[in-house]
């Protein structure tokens, strides 16, 4: 499970995500992801965590299917999250066929598009 002080809760933050921040798509899911954001919100000086947040609509599925794709997409969020710059923003939205997708298959899309926003990936 992602930790709390790296899930992206405020809709504002969301907001500066996906706006400002450099988007990629795959099959499955678009990550828009925005750099080194620093979090007007976070106290003292140290450097705010990586934040990342999950959009999973209706069109993927029931609920169940929903939250079956968000417990996926935040646990394979955990293990890369130490790879993005502290204080970045990550925005991850479920596309309809994640919902048949399995793990495997998330997990591919979502590295494939970080690589591609990280600069490893041509256009």
């Amino acid at each position: 499970m992602l930790p709390t002080e790296n899930r992206l809760r405020r809709r504002e933050d969301f907001a500066t995500a996906v706006r400002r921040g450099r988007r990629a798509g795959r099959p499955l899911l678009v990550v828009h992801l925005r750099s080194g954001a620093t979090d007007p919100h976070a106290p003292g000086e140290s450097a705010p965590p990586t934040r990342a947040g999950f959009v999973v609509s209706k069109a993927v599925g029931g609920a169940v299917v929903r939250n079956k794709v968000k417990r996926r997409l935040r646990h394979l969020m955990r293990e890369r999250v130490t790879d993005l710059a502290p204080g970045s923003l990550v925005v991850v939205r479920a596309l309809p066929g994640a919902g048949d997708a399995d793990y495997a298959q998330l997990a591919r899309d979502l590295d494939a598009a970080l690589q591609r926003l990280l600069g490893g990936g041509a256009r």
